[in-house]
């Protein structure tokens, strides 16, 4: 079970490794040539003596013009200790694999995009030994995907934009239009991305609401993330947790919610009923559409 957001943020590629490609193509518009084949490669970079590197993510990707490793790294801060150590990553895998390899740096955080962007040069002024660039891709140049058609049209771009963006008031329609697209795609790989956003989604509110959707669409029960907040509803009684989740829903889409309507929902005892009203509440633009065809 994917356990951090660090975890997550590189695990999506490991999923989906041409959204990878796509995202250096169409977010950073790099000319990276169109592979017809990715594979994942062992990232243990350990030599003989006893020093442990480890690169997040790493794929091979064979395309028209050339095999090219790609090394994913998830930096959740700025952590100088890089200026040393992803030069040694590129130089011991071209060493190890003679292709040419691709640094890609993924972070949540503004501030560490614009430093792990600087380039790492090694040497005197004027003539450097060693130039690094990474490709960075942050909240800066990752698109916000709040459209569902949009969302639907590229759906790990989608994962993407919710684990980068997924905070603050922009959260709600993002994870809306991203709970939507969901529903478009297999249940098996939906469990999986259900899993990286919640993993990724520092805020709790914005965790609390991602749950309440996936619960009303009934993804979030199929994987062990769920497992948490069964205890919870059971201890609770299962239609009162129901009813919260329902209510929950509109609070988080800025939709008031009267006193009748509250008083209605709230002592509900038909679970059945209460499931409908949930599924309602992603889709209401008031309180009363729940009871719309009653």
């Amino acid at each position: 079970m994917v356990g951090s957001s660090h975890e997550a943020l590189h695990r999506i590629f490991q999923k989906d490794p041409a959204l990878l490609t796509r995202a250096l193509q169409r977010v950073l518009d790099v000319p990276f040539p169109e592979p017809h084949e990715i594979a994942a490669l062992n990232v243990d970079l350990t030599e003989i003596e006893p020093v442990e590197r480890r690169v997040d993510t790493l794929l091979r990707a064979e395309t028209d013009e050339g095999t090219y490793l790609l090394v994913v790294e998830s930096q959740g801060k700025v952590d100088d200790r890089k200026r040393g150590s992803w030069p040694y990553y590129l130089s011991y895998l071209y060493e190890k694999y003679r292709c040419e390899p691709v640094l890609i740096v993924i972070t949540q955080n503004s501030a560490t995009a614009r430093w792990a962007s600087q380039p790492i040069r090694l040497g005197f002024p004027g003539w450097h030994s060693l130039t690094v660039r990474p490709l960075v891709l942050g909240p800066d140049n990752v698109p916000v995907i709040t459209d569902e058609r949009q969302a639907e049209q590229d759906v790990p771009l989608a994962v993407l934009s919710a684990m980068t963006h997924g905070r603050g008031p922009q959260a709600a329609p993002i994870l809306e239009s991203l709970a939507t697209a969901l529903k478009t795609i297999d249940p098996d790989s939906a469990a999986v991305f259900v899993q990286f956003v919640d993993s990724c989604l520092a805020d709790p509110r914005a965790k609390q609401m991602w749950r309440d959707l996936m619960t009303a669409i009934q993804y979030f029960w199929r994987h062990p993330l769920a497992e948490q907040v069964r205890e919870e509803g059971r201890e609770q009684g299962r239609t009162q947790a129901k009813a919260e989740m329902v209510l929950r829903v509109l609070e988080w889409r800025g939709i008031p919610v009267p006193e009748h309507v509250a008083e209605r929902v709230s002592t509900c005892e038909d679970a059945d009923q209460l499931e409908l009203w949930a599924q309602r509440a992603v889709r209401a633009t008031a309180a009363v559409d729940l009871f719309v065809e009653e």
